[in-house]
């Protein structure tokens, strides 16, 4: 049997997909990741901006890096240069 989905507590237990975790970055001179999580950067895969709500009052602008660290995980992280904070989000 498959629970009703519009019950409150289906409500309650729903989130966001694929939703960013702060993360810990050690950025190099020019703002690239030096090191994700206490592991090294062995490549920068791809850079790119993300600029949107800019007539909101809750404007995104977001400097992404699509990178591979040392260990041969992939990982793509994000600066939020609104709060000035890094977040790391599944690729």
């Amino acid at each position: 049997m498959v629970a009703d989905s519009r019950s409150a507590r289906a409500g309650r237990s729903a989130r966001r997909l694929n939703e960013p975790q702060p993360a810990l970055v050690e950025p190099a001179f020019d703002g690239t990741p030096r090191c994700v999580n206490r592991h090294r950067m062995a490549v920068l895969r791809e850079e790119w901006r993300v600029v949107d709500r800019w007539w909101t009052e809750e404007p995104v602008t977001r400097r992404y890096f699509d990178v591979v660290l040392e260990s041969g995980q992939n990982a793509v992280v994000f600066r939020d240069e609104e709060k000035g904070q890094w977040f790391s989000q599944k690729a």
